[in-house]
């Protein structure tokens, strides 16, 4: 009787494990067209695409530490490469996230795949690996995100400076972020439909 029991405790524990949906949310979604003029005129840096208050999810946490750590989760990046020169030239965009208070460097950026057509990229992404990512105070949340066009040479390869930057404008890109929390995983069904994004 007992070893019924038990096994029944297991199955009912394993059915709540998998019907656990993530500690998770979007913090932001936006769909944009970018050119050589826009890259050229964008201030205060150029290359750049700026994802300000508005654009940002409104309800994203204050603190990112606690009562659900995000801090020490994963980040899910979706790019999805709608319009782009063909060539195939190697591309991404750096994803930097603008601190309301930071400390050494000021900010941290992770960054989308390197792609070199259009489609649809996904990646998950320790909020632990990316470059000054503990430049960043997470209880005191994040303001803005710095998406900032490159090619694939490192970080100073800003797509502006190319000669060759014919290879890398127009494009039009959907850039998705989601915030994982520790221990959760990414749940795709908690993707924004195309028409909830915030398009430019």
């Amino acid at each position: 009787m007992i070893g019924r029991r038990m096994a029944s405790c297991v199955v009912a524990l394993l059915t709540l494990a998998g019907t656990a949906r993530a500690e998770q949310f979007v913090l932001f979604d936006t769909t944009f067209t970018y050119t050589k003029e826009d890259a050229d005129n964008s201030k205060p840096s150029k290359s750049h695409y700026y994802v300000k208050e508005g654009m940002l999810n409104p309800d994203r946490p204050k603190n990112w530490v606690s009562p659900v750590d995000y801090r020490n989760g994963t980040v899910h990046i979706r790019t999805e490469v709608l319009e782009k020169p063909a060539g195939g030239e190697p591309t991404t965009w750096s994803l930097c996230y603008i601190p309301n208070k930071g400390q050494k460097n000021g900010y941290g950026c992770t960054g989308t795949v390197v792609y070199k057509e259009k489609g649809v990229y996904e990646q998950d992404i320790s909020m632990k690996a990316f470059w000054e990512n503990d430049s960043i105070l997470w209880d005191q949340g994040i303001k803005q995100m710095d998406l900032v066009i490159k090619d694939n040479s490192g970080g100073a390869g800003h797509a502006h400076k190319r000669a060759d930057h014919e290879k890398f404008f127009p494009t039009k890109v959907r850039i998705t972020m989601i915030q994982v929390s520790a221990g959760s995983k990414y749940d795709p069904s908690l993707l924004p439909k195309p028409s909830a994004s915030l398009d430019d």
